[in-house]
């Protein structure tokens, strides 16, 4: 089977002519991993599984049928649409082949983030994250990026193909339904591939520009960052710390720490995500290091060389590993707003980037952790 043809594809082999198989994120991942920057390892379940998922029984014949009664101005019906098609999906059995083929992804994964004698994590145990990618996420002149939904903490290869089967219907949200239809895209002309990789057990995550995304200030690296997993920055349930580093003289040219009350966190023993209060004595405690901050801001650096154009980033620090391999990124793609302008340099703004993260990019992002303590949370992992 080639890589045209295969139901999954480690990230190391997502190259840029695999995009239409494995979306942006799986794509963006295997680029920066061949270029030798610090990722979790991951593989991408590729849209031939969900295609193949959706000729299980006459599936793409029953979605189309359920959408043809939509209306983008219906808030309501789109939401019956919506849990009637993800209902159709969770209910239907993946197709032994693509089972088959996640299975031996996932245990090959458990194997590598195993110890030297492969017996430091038990089979069953590694807990990873599922996550959408939707091959129409980074379209010119659409934004479907957080559409879809992540889960966090995933742990199992039961709970894997679940969570997969529920990535496959987040491309059915409503909220996605309605944008693809006020946009002229068609339904069954979008497909939905999956990342499914390791979690990080992150002591300080957040998103970092290779701009000043308030100015568009090329000299600049802008980091966002907060207490435990990204998802409390991206969804602005936090004032996070904000840098501005020159990225030329790799020096940090601003600083503003804030009071950070709650963050995301692994309960591992539940296996689950919470969200907890930050202890008092941390709430107003800078959640990064200067060596943290310039080592993030090379790595971002080095990524935006490798792709010549700025890049919207996420990562986090592993409380698990010892500087400097502690510094992951999650995620790499194009940064939208600022790059086909005319490039400027111009003096700081006193907003932050969650600002822009707000009003540009993040709008409506939905986040669903598995076994998440809140029902309802926004972000990405």
């Amino acid at each position: 089977m080639t890589a045209d043809t295969r139901y999954i594809l480690k990230f190391e082999e997502c190259h840029e002519d695999c995009v239409a198989l494995v979306g942006g994120k799986s794509t963006g991942l295997g680029s920066m991993i061949r270029a030798g920057v610090p990722v979790p390892p991951g593989f991408a379940v590729t849209t031939h599984a969900y295609r193949a998922m959706l000729g299980n029984g006459g599936l793409e014949r029953e979605i189309a049928e359920i959408l043809e009664g939509a209306d983008s101005d219906d808030v309501d019906g789109l939401d019956a649409i919506s849990d009637k098609i993800g209902a159709k999906i969770i209910e239907r059995p993946i197709p032994p082949a693509v089972e088959s083929a996640i299975r031996e992804g996932y245990e090959e994964l458990v194997a590598l983030c195993s110890g030297p004698n492969g017996s430091d994590t038990p089979t069953d145990s590694l807990p990873v994250a599922v996550r959408s990618s939707a091959t129409a996420e980074d379209l010119p002149g659409a934004s479907f990026a957080g559409q879809q939904d992540t889960f966090l903490w995933v742990v199992g290869i039961d709970d894997v193909l679940t969570h997969v089967k529920r990535c496959w219907a987040s491309l059915y949200t409503a909220r996605a339904i309605a944008y693809r239809m006020e946009r002229g895209f068609a339904h069954e002309k979008v497909y939905m591939s999956v990342c499914i990789q390791k979690m990080v057990n992150a002591r300080s995550a957040g998103v970092m520009f290779t701009l000043n995304p308030i100015n568009g200030d090329r000299s600049k690296v802008a980091i966002d960052a907060s207490w435990g997993l990204g998802e409390s920055v991206a969804s602005g349930e936090v004032t996070p710390d904000n840098y501005l580093v020159d990225k030329i003289a790799m020096k940090i040219a601003k600083r503003t720490v804030s009071l950070k009350a709650i963050e995301y966190r692994a309960i591992p023993g539940e296996r689950r995500v919470a969200k907890t209060e930050v202890p008092v004595d941390r709430r107003d405690a800078p959640c990064l290091s200067d060596d943290e901050i310039l080592a993030l801001s090379r790595v971002a650096r080095s990524v935006e060389a490798r792709h010549q154009r700025p890049q919207d980033l996420e990562w986090a620090i592993d409380a698990d590993l010892e500087p400097p391999n502690n510094v992951l990124l999650l995620q790499s793609r194009p940064e939208t707003v600022w790059s086909d302008r005319d490039r400027v340099q111009v003096s700081e703004s006193n907003h932050s980037t969650l600002d822009y993260i707000v009003a540009n990019l993040r709008t409506g992002v939905r986040l669903r952790p598995a076994e998440l303590d809140s029902a309802e949370s926004g972000g990405v992992h």
